[in-house]
């Protein structure tokens, strides 16, 4: 269990987290301003100095002169961003630069924006010439305490999420919370849900400081910003370095993902960010688990709470419990014919159940709100 602390950043220096796989041992480096170093690290750790960085325009119009100054590459490689990019297409124009750029295997990939370029760009680092060293800079929240950590790169299938990929785990990952002042607000709380998300699988220090610092989380605060993203690479950490390929204890991750990658993938990826259809996966989740009797009611509602007190989250009474049920289907959490669901059993600790019926699924989304 993690103890949340308060206290300003260490005048020492970043945080370090240590993030140790089968595979490969790379560090998190958190703190403003380390932007400004990501050159610094990509010469400590011994990477090939040829280094390309794949961005999105907008990311770039914003961010890209502060990392050009720190890091010499050639120029950056932008492709579009959003779910409906994630597409081995995109990744092709990725493919298609590097070798324009003559690119071999003394090679560094940069990524620099959100979960979707890290997924994409962290893919074709994985598989061009079987494989490049890759270092990931997240920009937005989403990005800083999940995706950019743990080594899951790939693309969506228009039959469902994150179908097509890899596990490749980057060298390094620079999280720099200063950037996220750019990040539109939505944007910004479709990463607080993935925040909520490791509260409820792993800390419930985590989960109330989210519900008790809200408004300086949403005013940016470095001082509340970086020790939720902090704590949240320390779980994934933790996590990931106990199961790197999600044979078992990984899977917790997944909590809020059954459903929520189902309601991304119903929508076409257009209707809601990631953050927020985990969001609406959690609350179905969470009314499955109290239906069942293994989560008390106070603890069901505590989550309702403090996921309505971020904001409104799209509406869904349009969407019919019966496509999220056939979406689900195609989940890749399927083993064996059998949907594995990560359910809360208090705040803070979850278990893994693989016998969750049809009806019971059915009557937890419509009590979420969905339609018949």
């Amino acid at each position: 269990m993690l103890s949340y602390h308060s206290h300003p950043m260490d005048p020492a220096g970043p945080i370090r987290i240590d993030v140790p796989t089968p595979s490969r041992t790379y560090s998190v480096t958190i703190g403003d301003g380390v932007l400004d170093g990501v050159g610094r690290v990509l010469d400590d750790l011994g990477t090939p100095e040829r280094r390309f960085i794949v961005s999105s325009p907008l990311v770039w119009r914003l961010h890209g002169p502060q990392l050009a100054r720190a890091v010499t590459a050639a120029e950056p490689i932008l492709v579009p961003d959003g779910e409906r990019f994630k597409q081995l297409a995109t990744v092709a124009r990725i493919y298609d630069a590097l070798v324009r750029f003559n690119a071999d295997r003394a090679a560094t990939l940069v990524t620099f924006g959100g979960g979707v370029i890290g997924d994409m760009a962290g893919f074709a680092a994985a598989t061009y010439l079987r494989g490049i060293a890759l270092v990931h800079v997240p920009t937005t929240l989403l990005a800083q305490v999940d995706s950019a950590i743990g080594g899951k790169v790939g693309v969506n299938h228009p039959l469902g999420k994150n179908l097509i990929g890899s596990f490749y785990q980057p060298h390094a990952v620079v999280i720099d919370p200063l950037v996220l002042g750019t990040l539109p607000r939505r944007e910004f709380r479709a990463g607080l849900y993935e925040v909520i998300k490791y509260g409820m699988t792993s800390s419930a220090a985590l989960f109330d400081c989210v519900a008790r610092e809200r408004k300086a989380i949403f005013a940016r605060s470095s001082l509340a910003l970086t020790p939720i993203i902090a704590d949240s690479c320390r779980i994934k950490a933790a996590v990931v370095s106990a199961d790197e390929r999600e044979a078992g204890p990984r899977r917790i991750l997944n909590f809020g993902h059954t459903a929520g990658h189902a309601i991304e993938s119903v929508t076409k990826y257009r209707r809601f960010r990631h953050g927020e259809a985990v969001g609406y996966g959690m609350l179905v989740a969470a009314d499955l688990a109290r239906a069942r009797g293994a989560l008390a009611e106070g603890d069901r509602q505590a989550l309702a709470d403090v996921i309505s007190s971020l904001g409104p989250l799209p509406p869904i009474t349009d969407l019919s419990s019966a496509q999220i049920r056939e979406a689900m289907q195609h989940d890749k959490k399927m083993v064996a014919g059998r949907l594995h669901f990560v359910l809360p059993t208090a705040i803070g600790a979850t278990t893994i159940v693989d016998d969750v019926t049809e009806q019971e699924i059915g009557a937890a989304l419509k009590r979420v709100g969905f339609a018949k």
